[in-house]
């Protein structure tokens, strides 16, 4: 079962420059056994072409290492504790994709203005805000979930309507059931930035959508009455 833990993650991880999140090694993808209490997690600073599912290094939810040769992620601690928060995700994912990095660099959410973002997401993307000096001279990649989390606790949104953040001054985290679905939202996360940045240059003014097709979107994929996609 850990092998197959590992083969998730390094399968995740290489999905990440395939589709163009990724520059040299900025970022990585974990996926958790919530059983065992374990994660998997990219190697720090390993070039994503040379990544083996071997290398892949397995973490507990305690934060020690279980297996591994390699040292893991720098991001390690922040999955660590979305894991621990969030109790209904699998995986994790950390990219540094332009056009979401620009909205986190700037501090601002992604506003809601279509049907492509009201498909993953029940309203704005959030930003956290900013750490502060503390936060950033002691524990930083921990106090970088606990931003997260705290943004998520402050304004009361749960993590299966908003599968992901902006961290401000730093980059997007998204995240899923497994893996491959937080591969997924970091996909999607930043095709809805850039079609957000096209929209604003047409039109500085545009208004976020309608409250009814908003919901009309995201309930045809989420939830109980869910329509979209095949049965079984």
């Amino acid at each position: 079962m850990l092998t197959e833990l590992k083969r998730e993650a390094y399968e995740a991880n290489l999905a990440l420059p395939r589709h163009g999140l990724i520059n040299l090694t900025f970022g990585n993808a974990s996926a958790l056994d919530r059983a065992r209490g374990i994660f998997a997690i990219k190697p720090s600073g390993v070039a994503y072409e040379a990544l083996k599912p071997a290398d892949m290094v397995l973490v507990d939810l305690d934060g020690k290492i279980v297996e591994g040769k390699l040292n893991p992620s720098s991001d390690t601690p922040t999955h660590r504790r979305l894991f621990l928060a969030f109790k209904s995700i699998g995986g994790v994912v950390h990219t540094h994709s332009s056009h979401a990095t620009a909205f986190a660099q700037a501090g601002r959410a992604i506003p809601i203005f279509g049907t492509t973002h009201a498909d993953y997401f029940n309203g704005d993307i959030p930003v956290t805000r900013r750490m502060t000096k503390a936060e950033i001279a002691d524990a930083y990649e921990w106090n970088t979930g606990e931003v997260i989390v705290e943004g998520f606790k402050r304004s009361r949104l749960d993590p299966v309507d908003f599968p992901g953040v902006l961290v401000n001054r730093h980059a997007p985290f998204t995240w899923g059931p497994t893996v491959a679905k937080a591969v997924e939202v970091a996909v999607a996360v930043e095709c809805i930035a850039h079609m957000a940045l096209m929209s604003l240059q047409l039109s500085p003014g545009l208004k976020s959508i309608e409250p009814e097709l908003l919901a009309r979107h995201f309930k045809r994929k989420h939830g109980p009455g869910a329509t979209y996609g095949q049965k079984g």
